[in-house]
């Protein structure tokens, strides 16, 4: 068995699983870990749980400890570097015209290398951007494409429902989304009503999808034809939420029945 804890880099980023060790750790606690980039300063979201060795992650990387006071001004400089470079950035895209629309600025906790997300319609060729950059912060630079999606979790934003886009707040990952997911839950699919910030379908589709599943195990599909105490009938509309479904009979009324009384 062993302690492992949850930690976040980004607030709308995803959670990774460290080994604790035996550091007295709490939830929003900051803290300094390995990473395949290097060290990095993230936030304990979980709290400590204790894990069979069988159900560890692979390549579990250990807490080297709670993030001190010289730490936390490493993090300020930090982001003020990221905003200095992010200035610098704009200014030589708009200088070299270069067709491209910068979204964030990532400064590794070592300052081995800055990270600058974007996105494009179209390829760019930004090698001279990567050589200013570079005689700029005389650092490693890394220009990282990123999609709408990506994009939208960044800028973050208002969906339609009025709440925060998912993606930025209760989603740790961008699952895959269908058309088929629209469809199992009655949705319109004209793309204005399906699709989100980004332009693309909206991930509460992915989200709910499951429990939609789950809720029409027992109910009758549409086209369906069925016995019902007014006589027989087809199933001709489907309320999951509400667990009713609709039936015309053979008589031509319309009738609603609750699935618990089929």
């Amino acid at each position: 068995m062993k302690h492992i804890v949850g930690v976040k880099f980004k607030k709308e980023g995803k959670i990774y699983s460290f080994h604790a060790a035996d550091l007295p750790l709490k939830k929003n606690d900051q803290v300094i870990v390995d990473t395949e980039n290097g060290v990095a300063m993230g936030t304990v979201v979980t709290e400590v749980q204790l894990i069979p060795a069988s159900k560890l992650p692979v390549n579990l990387k250990n807490i080297t400890r709670k993030a001190t006071e010289e730490d936390l001004k490493i993090r300020e400089d930090n982001e003020r570097l990221e905003q200095d470079a992010r200035q610098h950035c704009l200014d030589r895209i708009t200088e070299r015209n270069l067709h491209m629309k910068l979204t964030e600025v990532e400064c590794l906790f070592d300052k081995s290398k800055v990270i600058f997300y974007f996105t494009a319609e179209n390829r760019v060729d930004f090698r001279d951007l990567v050589k200013d950059l570079v005689q700029k912060f005389k650092t490693r630079i890394e220009l990282r494409q990123i999609g709408a999606r990506q994009e939208a979790r960044i800028t973050k934003g208002l969906a339609i429902c009025g709440r925060e886009v998912c993606c930025a707040s209760l989603l740790h990952n961008l699952d895959r989304v269908s058309v088929k997911m629209a469809k199992e839950q009655s949705m319109s699919l004209n793309p204005e009503k399906i699709s989100g910030l980004c332009g693309r379908l909206m991930c509460c589709l992915a989200f709910e999808y499951d429990g939609y599943v789950d809720m029409k195990k027992n109910m009758p599909k549409c086209g369906k034809m069925i016995d019902c105490p007014e006589g027989r009938g087809k199933v001709i509309r489907q309320n999951v939420l509400q667990g009713e479904i609709a039936v015309e009979l053979e008589s031509g009324k319309e009738i609603i029945i609750h699935t618990s009384d089929l």
